[in-house]
C-alpha cells in the first residue's frame, strides 16, 4: 500500500501523479481476479491514474522465472512507458526489483528529467540471503548494475540507517542518500474492538495468540516458529497464528501437520481492511527474519503496522528492526533463527500481566502516530523530489 498512499498524499499536496506499473500478481505470482495481461491498460484507482504494461506473472522459488518476471516488466516499461504517460518533472522509482533501474534510466534520458530511487530492499544481498540466487558471478554482476544505477539516480531514499551506511560504504556520496522511514496510516491500522463471532469463526477466542501477518517466504524463516511451538506445548491455550500467503506456506502447513502442532494455526490470506479485526485477538504480534547480516539493517513494514495496531510486538529480529521496537518500549526483542529464544520471549509475554501488555501496545501506538505518520514522512520525500527538480540539477549552468 505504500505507493498508493504516497501517490494520494502527493496529490493532496497539489502534485500530479501517474503510476506506471505491471499487472498485479504479488505475492502468489497469479494475476488478481479481473485482470489479464494486455499490451496496455489504463485505469483510475482511488483517484490515482494507473498505467499498466505487460509482464510475465511469477513469484515462485525459480530464480530463472523470477528474472523473467522482473525483466519483462523492465522491458515493457522502458519501451511503452514513454508513449503511455505524459512527460513528468521527476520519476520516483520503487525498488525492488533492481531491474526497475533500466526503465528509470531510459525514461529519464528520454524525457531529460531526474529520477529518485527508493531502495526498499538491498540487492544483491537480498538475493543471497533468501536463497533465491547463489551464483557468485551473477551476484557480482548484479552488484555492479546496482552501483551503476546508484550513479545515475539524482537522489536515493532508503528505509533504514543501516541501508544508508551500506550505500555509503559502497561509494555512494553521503549527501545523495536520504534515510526516510516507511510510514503507517493509523487510520488503516487501528485498535479495533474484538468481534466474538469472528473470534469463534477463526478459533481465536479464549486463546493467547501470538500472531504473525504478512508474506510467508524464505526471508521470514518461519520454520523457527514451528520449532518454538514444540517448546511451548505446556502453555494452556497458547498458539502461534500465521496469517498470510507465500512460497513457504504449504511446507509450513505440512510440517505442522506431520508434527501434530496443535498450537500453530494457519488463517491464510486476508484483505487489509480485516486485519485490525484479527489483530484485536492478538496478545502479541510477531515479526521474524532469518539470521542474516542483511536483515540486521532491514526494517520490515509490518513492524510499523504492528505499532499502529496498539499491540505488544515480539521482535525476533536484530539491528535496526529490533531498535524500532525497543526504543519505543513497544515489546520485547530476541535473536532471530533461535527457537529457544523465541519460545522464551513468547513465554515471557504469556506470563506478563494484562496491564504490562497494554502499556507496551499503547507505547507502540504513540510511536506510530508521532514518528511514523504518512504526512510527516511523505513530506520528506516531497522535499527530495523538489530538491532534484531545481533548475540547477537539470540544466547545466553557464560555463
Amino acid at each position: 500500500m505504500l505507493i498508493p498512499e504516497l501517490a494520494q498524499t502527493l496529490m493532496a499536496l497539489g502534485h500530479q501523479v501517474t503510476v506506471l506499473t505491471g499487472f498485479p500478481n504479488f505475492p502468489s505470482g497469479k494475476l488478481y481476479p479481473g485482470y489479464r495481461v494486455r499490451l496496455l491498460q489504463k485505469e483510475t484507482i482511488a483517484g490515482i491514474p494507473v498505467v499498466r504494461v505487460p509482464l510475465y506473472p511469477e513469484h515462485s522459488r525459480s530464480g530463472f522465472k523470477r528474472a523473467i518476471n522482473y525483466l519483462s516488466f523492465a522491458f515493457a516499461a522502458a519501451v511503452l512507458g514513454g508513449g503511455a504517460i505524459s512527460k513528468p518533472d521527476v520519476l520516483f522509482v520503487y525498488h525492488p526489483p533492481l531491474t526497475v533501474g533500466i526503465p528509470a534510466y531510459i525514461l529519464s534520458r528520454l524525457w531529460r528529467i531526474p529520477f529518485v530511487y527508493q531502495v526498499q530492499d538491498m540487492w544483491p544481498e537480498t538475493l543471497s540471503a533468501t536463497g533465491m540466487l547463489n551464483n557468485a558471478i551473477v551476484l557480482r554482476m548484479i552488484g555492479w548494475f546496482a552501483k551503476w544505477t546508484y550513479t545515475k539516480a539524482a537522489a536515493i531514499c532508503v528505509i533504514s540507517p543501516g541501508f544508508r551506511a551500506n550505500l555509503i560504504g559502497k561509494g555512494v556520496p553521503a549527501d545523495k542518500v536520504h534515510f526516510i522511514s516507511n510510514w503507517v496510516d493509523p487510520e488503516a491500522y487501528y485498535v479495533a474492538a474484538s468481534d466474538p463471532d469472528l473470534g469463534e469463526k477463526f478459533a481465536l477466542s479464549n486463546r493467547f495468540n501470538v500472531m504473525f501477518a504478512g508474506i510467508l517466504g524464505a526471508a521470514q524463516g518461519l520454520e523457527v516458529v514451528l520449532e518454538a511451538a514444540k517448546l511451548l506445548r505446556d502453555l494452556k491455550n497458547f498458539q502461534f497464528v500465521l496469517i498470510g500467503d507465500g512460497i513457504a506456506l504449504e511446507g509450513l502447513k505440512k510440517t505442522a501437520s506431520d508434527q501434530n502442532l496443535s498450537n500453530v494455526l494457519f488463517l491464510g490470506r486476508h484483505p487489509q481492511e480485516r486485519m485490525p479485526s484479527l489483530y484485536a485477538f492478538a496478545d502479541a504480534l510477531l515479526v521474524h527474519l532469518k539470521n542474516d547480516p542483511l536483515f540486521s539493517i532491514t526494517i520490515p513494514h509490518k513492524i510499523l503496522t504492528y505499532l499502529a495496531s496498539g499491540k505488544p510486538i515480539l521482535a525476533a529480529v536484530a539491528g535496526d528492526a529490533a531498535s524500532v521496537v525497543t526504543q519505543a518500549d513497544a515489546g520485547i526483542a530476541c535473536p532471530p533463527s533461535d527457537p529457544k529464544a523465541l519460545a522464551d520471549a513468547a513465554r515471557k509475554l504469556y506470563c506478563a500481566g494484562r496491564e504490562e501488555l497494554q502499556r507496551m501496545g499503547l507505547n507502540g501506538r504513540r510511536a506510530a502516530q508521532d514518528l511514523y505518520s504518512r504526512d510527516r514522512l511523505v513530506g520528506k520525500i516531497e522535499g527530495v523530489l523538489m530538491q532534484v527538480t531545481k533548475p540547477s540539477r537539470i540544466v547545466p549552468g553557464p560555463a
